[in-house]
């Protein structure tokens, strides 16, 4: 993992982004399935969250499948602010359906610590790496400092890993007991 991308690299990507977002919503390309939501997801750090949303782009086929896991702790919301940021959050998809290569997020409600999560597939681990980066510019407007984080799994589908937890065992590169490592899903 690295730091964010430079401020005008990131912004630019992030205005293009908003504006492919524009045209995917116009032509309906751009949907909201439930097949996952309120699913428990536990971490090998002991935190659970609860998927709120799923967004994906119908009928994406990635050539090279890549997960991406990214965590945030929001400053000041706390308490049932919580809840109104799952409703407003539906108004940062622009942020990020727009982005070359996304193909699925799984929204991830707080946890214990006040961390949200998102998880993503994306068609290629450059292309995430590129999002993560820029993402992380829009996050550090509303997040706590030294809270933003992400890994990148080239190889890995959310659908794969929701299946078998496991799978993340053997492709972590920092061992076990991790902010990012799924270990259980009910």
């Amino acid at each position: 993992m690295t730091g964010p991308l430079p401020r005008s690299v990131a912004w630019r990507a992030t205005a293009r982004c908003v504006v492919r977002t524009g045209v995917l919503l116009v032509r309906r390309k751009i949907a909201w399935p439930r097949r996952n939501v309120g699913r428990e997801l536990t971490f090998a750090d002991g935190a659970t969250g609860r998927v709120y949303r799923e967004t994906v782009v119908p009928g994406t086929r990635p050539s090279a499948s890549c997960l991406l896991v990214v965590t945030f702790r929001l400053r000041l919301v706390r308490g049932r602010w919580h809840t109104v940021f799952e409703y407003e959050s539906i108004l940062n998809t622009p942020f990020f359906v727009g982005f070359p290569g996304f193909v699925s997020k799984l929204w991830v409600a707080h946890d214990d610590h006040g961390r949200y999560r998102g998880i993503y597939e994306w068609d290629g681990a450059e292309r995430a790496e590129h999002y993560a980066r820029s993402l992380w510019r829009v996050l550090e407007l509303v997040s706590e400092p030294g809270s933003i984080d992400y890994r990148v799994f080239p190889g890995l589908r959310p659908g794969h890993v929701l299946a078998d937890p496991g799978l993340l065992d053997r492709h972590a590169p920092e061992g076990k007991g991790t902010w990012w490592q799924l270990v259980g899903v009910t």
